[in-house]
């Protein structure tokens, strides 16, 4: 099983979320500690990975039996902010 650190940057985005989403993504990142690679997808030209929620998406770099949640935003703006 993976270990799962949040970044303070995702934990301050996420906060700004309203509960119900807020939730259903705190949800889906606890299912991936257990096989991230099934879950996750590489971001092209670059070493850290993306996850989708509906239509949000959350950041992470993958290492060492490590999940670090890096960035969580909404798909239409996430990737300019990275």
């Amino acid at each position: 099983m993976y270990s799962l650190i949040l970044d303070e940057v995702a934990i301050d985005l996420m906060n700004k979320l309203e509960k119900p989403i807020k939730e259903r993504i705190f949800k889906k990142i606890l299912e991936t500690k257990e096989n991230p690679m099934h879950y996750f997808v590489r971001l092209s030209g670059r070493d850290d990975y993306k996850l989708r929620v509906g239509d949000y998406r959350i950041i992470a770099d993958i290492e060492n039996n490590t999940i670090k949640i890096t960035f969580i935003g909404h798909r239409k703006n996430v990737y300019n902010k990275i």
